[in-house]
């Protein structure tokens, strides 16, 4: 699977006597161009028209793959060795890496040892023993999994979505019973870590990450994990050791590789995680949006400008609320609020950065993005107490930065920091006497604002538990945020 990229594509075009396969024969040139979305397009085209031949089903398997469906791959992979073609050997390899993709390295190993049994001298005879070396790492001597990996696979994607809507408590009941039954699934154990600290409890957050590692030293996804953990909780010389060791990794699978780098991206650590993140897109790995914003961060970083516009695009594409907020382009901005706010949140994110070389950087292009603007004194008010903590900084500009840092230590949506920073803005451009005194107050409120009027929900109590205040506290400081939106809009 880690040299899976590194396969020449004329290697896995089996060879089709038919003539007058039009859109086969375009499917292949698409994928030899790495244009992979247009080659699975043609290849279900042919499909359809043969949906028993098993040399397309093999392609369109291979190109689901590299686009990261990797059960729906595995599904026309396995209808092949199930009955149209069962010599078809090269299944089982493509079967193994798409298996440890989505971290079942049980029925992994079982095809990778079943393609070397088959296939003792054939073309992916080094690939699969790398994987199965890998896989050994990952293992040990995992014997508990059972044959049902269509319930873990959609147990666990269903988890990863009670995660990304912030149904904390739910997504750790279920990763919970997925370890129960599947104590040596290692995915659900990082997830749960994820869990516990998102919901704001960073101790056992870091129990679970200490259980992993014990159980499985070396798990790259927990110590990349407890990485961010440091970083968040602002361990500065833990942070700084950890990721010494993890830039010396060189990680072959493509999902490691990805991880690795947006980790790094994370913590400012622009170069390597340029390096990995942009060797997945060279060699035609379609990543989601957070890929695409990493890629793009780090490539700006390193001053690779075209790759980062590029990324970004991509990633607008992808996510279309992106558009306007990328931070090297003028764009035209819903309003002056709008544009200083993305300065704010940039200025914040410059201001935990403990990369010197990365806060000069950083802070150099936002000068420059100030001199663009006829610069509104909250800037200067804001940069110089998040860089210096001035203590004569207006008590609004302390408290707002305060209750950034908060967002920022549950790491909740960079989105919802860039609105918080534009109602700052809009407070202290206004006449309204506020102060955000009650912190921790005004950010749970703010936060369950935010997501009500998002795609997804945080109810009163759940906002409330992230930030330890009652419910009633939520209820009180909602109506006092909607009074001044209310105030504000009236200036």
């Amino acid at each position: 699977m880690g040299k899976y990229s590194n396969v020449k594509p004329e290697a896995k075009v089996i060879p089709f006597a038919q003539n007058g396969d039009y859109f086969y024969q375009k499917g292949i040139r698409a994928y030899r161009k790495r244009d992979l979305y247009k080659a699975r397009k043609w290849l279900q085209r042919a499909e359809a028209m043969k949906p028993d031949n098993a040399s397309i089903l093999c392609q369109l398997a291979i190109v689901l793959t590299e686009l990261g469906e990797y059960q729906r791959s595995n599904d026309y992979l396995q209808n092949i060795v199930n009955g149209l073609a069962p010599d078809m050997y090269d299944c089982h390899y493509f079967m193994a890496n798409n298996y440890a993709f989505l971290g079942l390295f049980q029925e992994a190993r079982k095809h990778a040892e079943a393609y070397l049994e088959k296939e003792p001298d054939g073309e992916f005879l080094e690939d699969t023993e790398d994987l199965l070396d890998l896989l050994e790492i990952e293992v040990d001597d995992m014997t508990d999994l059972e044959d049902d990996q269509d319930q873990l696979i959609v147990m666990q994607e269903n988890a990863k979505g009670l995660l990304e809507t912030g149904q904390f408590d739910e997504a750790i009941k279920l990763l919970k019973q997925i370890i129960a039954e599947y104590p040596q699934f290692w995915s659900a154990y990082n997830n749960l870590a994820l869990a516990h600290f998102y919901k704001g409890n960073s101790q056992k957050a870091s129990q679970v990450i200490e259980e992993i590692l014990e159980k499985n030293p070396g798990n790259l996804h927990a110590l990349c994990n407890l990485l961010v953990f440091y970083y968040r909780e602002g361990r500065w010389e833990e942070v700084d050791a950890l990721a010494d060791r993890l830039e010396k990794v060189k990680p072959i699978l493509m999902e490691h590789r990805y991880k690795l780098g947006a980790t790094l991206g994370m913590i400012g650590r622009y170069e390597v995680a340029y390096k990995w993140l942009r060797s997945l897109q060279k060699n035609g790995f379609q990543g989601d949006s957070t890929f695409y914003y990493w890629l793009s961060i780090s490539a700006y970083y390193v001053e690779k400008q075209t790759v980062a516009e590029q990324a970004w695009d991509k990633l607008v594409e992808l996510d279309p609320e992106k558009k306007g907020t990328h931070p090297w382009r003028e764009e035209e901005a819903e309003s002056v609020s709008d544009k200083v706010g993305e300065i704010l949140t940039y200025i914040f994110f410059t201001s935990v950065s403990k990369n010197d070389k990365d806060r000069e950087r950083a802070f150099s292009f936002m000068q420059r993005e100030m001199d663009t603007l006829e610069q509104p004194p909250v800037i200067q008010e804001y940069m110089e107490y998040a860089a210096h903590k001035k203590k004569n900084a207006p008590t609004l500009v302390k408290n707002g930065y305060a209750i950034a840092q908060l967002y920022f230590s549950k790491t909740l949506k960079q989105p919802l920091m860039m609105d918080w920073h534009t109602f700052l803005v809009r407070v202290h451009q206004s006449d309204a006497e506020v102060s955000f005194k009650n912190q921790k107050a005004i950010a749970a409120a703010f936060a369950y604002r935010w997501y009500k009027e998002s795609s997804t929900t945080m109810s009163q109590k759940e906002a409330a538990a992230l930030f330890d205040v009652s419910v009633s506290t939520v209820q009180k400081y909602s109506k006092e945020l909607e009074a001044i939106d209310s105030q504000l809009d009236e200036q």
